[in-house]
């Protein structure tokens, strides 16, 4: 009896990770059409369905949650063999450190597959502030560090200007869901502490326009943040994949009935590599890069 082949579980576990065909297409560097073919032929082999695909995008059924944890298994499984036969198996101590509002609701699920996939790997995660992370880039607080960038430090911070970019993410205003509405023009604004460059940027921003505002609640870390969102503390900026559940981008009538500026993207990227960067560290930054994008 004929397996799976593993182009296509590649291209179902992708698919499940992106959340759609269209988006998981140029990851594959495949047409939308191939990865809707290759998918058939995967339904065809499993005999059931695998997806269940609407307006939202595509979503493993139940049978397609099964399969799913088995191809991160194999698929992982398949590279590490390839690895070791090559002698490149990623082995040794990484210590990532990680600005809190990157894919706060994924960042674990991706570590985790990072682990399957190079499991001898011991990856040691740090969650910081950026300009944490950005102060310590010369010191061994950590090996890598993925930042936050926000455009007026682009113009103002110098080696932070270089680096890795991973992905940029639009910024948007953000407050519980159906509470838009109930916003006072005094913006009662949900930060986190004013060492956050988020932070810095948006009252910047509020006092450029002399939109008038007041610190209504300080979060500690983004979960906390969303926490007092979604119970309708007041109003925040965050970049999309950090916006959580109860909490909603404010709709365009309450963006100009508050006169709200409108907001850039923001970059994740990895800082530039230490003169000083073993071999390993170097790898390891490509398997970042790789699965982190």
């Amino acid at each position: 009896m004929r397996g799976f082949e593993t182009d296509q579980l590649r291209t179902f576990v992708t698919v499940a990770d992106s959340g759609s065909l269209s988006a998981a297409a140029p990851r594959l560097f495949l047409s939308q059409s191939s990865v809707s073919e290759q998918l058939r032929k995967l339904e065809e082999r499993a005999g059931v369905p695998l997806l269940s695909r609407g307006r939202h995008g595509a979503v493993p059924t139940p049978a397609g949650a099964r399969l799913l944890e088995h191809a991160r298994r194999i698929l992982a499984l398949n590279e590490l063999a390839l690895q070791e036969l090559r002698g490149h198996a990623l082995e040794g101590e990484l210590r990532l450190a990680v600005t809190d509002y990157f894919r706060p609701g994924e960042i674990a699920g991706m570590l985790r597959r990072l682990r399957e996939r190079y499991p001898y790997l011991r990856l040691h995660v740090t969650v910081m502030k950026s300009a944490a992370i950005d102060a310590a880039a010369e010191m061994d607080a950590f090996d890598i560090g993925l930042s936050m960038r926000l455009p007026r430090a682009r113009d103002t911070q110098g080696k932070s200007t270089r680096g890795t970019v991973l992905r940029r993410e639009p910024l948007a205003w953000v407050a519980a869901s159906g509470e838009s509405d109930a916003l006072p023009a005094t913006l009662p604004l949900v930060l986190l502490p004013d060492t956050c460059s988020l932070h810095q940027f948006v009252v910047q921003l509020l006092l450029r326009k002399r939109l008038p505002f007041e610190i209504a609640h300080s979060a500690s870390g983004v979960a906390g943040l969303h926490l007092a969102l979604a119970a309708g503390l007041g109003l925040s900026c965050l970049n999309a994949s950090a916006i959580g559940p109860g909490v909603a981008p404010l709709d365009s009538g309450t963006v100009a009935r508050l006169r709200l500026p409108r907001l850039p993207e923001a970059e994740f990227f990895l800082l530039p590599a230490r003169r000083s960067e073993s071999p390993f560290i170097a790898e390891a930054r490509d398997a970042l890069v790789e699965q982190l994008a």
